[in-house]
């Protein structure tokens, strides 16, 4: 373990604050992976979210400065979402949960 991380100092949860929801890793990794995508094309990449959720979770990464929000001036309004190169810092630590996830997943599995 870290020898700076302080069990009384620890910032996980300001991490996790971040992260938390069902939603916001599979967004952020659909735009790590597939780059600038259109509010419609992030629906369609992720069929199970209602359309006002994903504008919540969008809006929440984009305060924290995690995504980018472009609006054109087109009839119809263009918005394109990407990461912020701030938010690319994520990226080891999504995949790092992925990996435990998935040893998780076969733990409790073997368990059964």
């Amino acid at each position: 373990m870290n020898e700076h991380m302080e069990p009384d100092q620890c910032q996980v949860q300001e991490a996790l604050g971040i992260l938390v929801g069902k939603w916001k890793p599979i967004i952020l990794l659909h735009l790590l992976k597939q780059g600038t995508q259109r509010f419609s094309e992030l629906k369609r990449e992720i069929p199970q979210i209602t359309q006002k959720m994903l504008t919540k979770q969008l809006r929440e990464l984009e305060a924290e400065g995690i995504v980018a929000r472009e609006v054109y001036p087109e009839v119809p309004p263009k918005v394109e979402y990407s990461i912020t190169d701030y938010g690319r810092d994520l990226q080891p630590i999504l995949e790092a949960m992925h990996e435990w996830g998935q040893k998780h997943a076969q733990f409790k599995k073997e368990r059964a």
